[in-house]
């Protein structure tokens, strides 16, 4: 982990592509300063080093901002909308990360079951889908002792990570941080998981 610069210190280059993504649609409403300053917590949790992946990663929140903050990461940012994946790729070249970010145009179940299995130091996941969605569909692509960090709702919810239902996937709640919570991998994520596509969200497992 490394030491945080000042809370929410996002470039001009990097407000700027922020501002785009809201204008066409692919950020919530809100300043975009505030979409950064929820995102920031992170920089001083997630590995300085190494593969890192944003699941869903829309407008590049928090993926392009943490990218940015820690330049010894590489990023796969997954993303299923073509015109949002398109659009992702186009702004981290722009920003200059074209070196260390990956964009994948993939539906985050077949990025589990393909070679970026259980390679991720570190996962994000903000706004992805419901609990059960985000752990079954983070769990595969976490090396053994990562990490996924997910944003949670305002107040938060209680038993919103239930112990036996993380279990299935070898994960475990862990510390929390700035609005977001972690689930540790503790154990290898069975091959069974994740389902086909679409198969998660239909049939959730907790």
């Amino acid at each position: 982990m490394t030491a945080a610069p000042v809370l929410g210190a996002v470039s001009a280059a990097t407000r700027e592509v922020l501002e785009e993504a809201r204008s066409r649609g692919f950020l919530g409403p809100g300043p975009v300063e505030a979409h950064a300053t929820h995102a920031w917590p992170l920089v001083a949790e997630l590995p300085a080093d190494g593969e890192l992946v944003d699941l869903g990663s829309g407008g590049g929140v928090p993926g392009l901002i943490l990218a940015a903050a820690l330049p010894g990461t590489a990023w796969v940012l997954i993303e299923s909308r073509e015109r949002r994946a398109t659009w992702l790729l186009d702004a981290a070249g722009r920003l200059g990360l074209g070196e260390r970010v990956t964009v994948l145009h993939a539906r985050a179940e077949e990025v589990g079951r393909s070679v970026r299995r259980s390679q991720a130091a570190a996962v994000v996941a903000r706004a992805f889908g419901p609990p059960a969605v985000t752990a079954e569909c983070a769990a595969p692509l976490l090396a053994l002792g990562g990490t996924c960090w997910v944003a949670e709702p305002p107040g938060g919810v209680p038993g919103r990570w239930p112990n036996a239902g993380l279990a299935m996937f070898g994960l475990a709640e862990g510390r929390r941080a700035g609005g977001w919570v972690a689930l540790d991998a503790v154990a290898s994520c069975s091959d069974r998981y994740p389902r086909r596509s679409g198969v998660p969200a239909k049939r959730p497992l907790f």
